[in-house]
């Protein structure tokens, strides 16, 4: 269902087809490692992002201004989440995407921490926290996939 939103026609967006709802954690969904296991796997900033929900400032995250084409995977399990050509600058400070690169890799959940109600991403993989998505992106999807640098790796192209 196409929806319009500033001026343009939302198609395929994530935020209208799960929001005011979870959307569900997937059953495959492994989180098999223990606090203490995740504590060890991971720096200090990325187990406070990914496991305990945490978020950086911004503007200063390695990722928030990146340009180069590649694949940016989940820092806890590898799981690859988001494509550079979805990628754009949306001013607030952390990479922002227009979408996830596919429906399966991600699950939100609502969050009303900070006194508002937001839609917060979710590793499908392993839980881990990403960041939030918000209904003010720019076409086609009209999403803002507003993300942690500190929850994500990337892998430049191949040239």
């Amino acid at each position: 269902m196409a929806r319009r939103f500033y001026g343009f026609t939302r198609e395929g967006s994530w935020y209208d087809k799960h929001k005011g709802g979870e959307s569900g954690a997937p059953e495959s969904l492994s989180r098999a490692r223990s606090e203490d296991e995740w504590r060890i796997a991971l720096s200090p900033e990325r187990f406070h992002v990914l496991r305990k929900k945490g978020t950086e400032r911004a503007f200063t995250g390695e990722f928030w201004n990146t340009t180069a084409a590649g694949t940016y995977s989940c820092a806890g399990c590898g799981l690859d989440l988001f494509h550079s050509k979805d990628k754009f600058d949306a001013g607030c400070g952390w990479p922002s995407y227009t979408r996830p690169i596919d429906d399966n890799v991600v699950f939100t959940e609502s969050d009303r921490s900070l006194f508002s109600k937001r839609e917060e991403a979710l590793c499908a993989g392993c839980g881990g926290h990403l960041g939030h998505i918000f209904p003010d992106g720019p076409p086609p999807t009209g999403d803002r996939w507003c993300i942690n640098s500190a929850s994500l790796v990337f892998r430049p192209a191949a040239d």
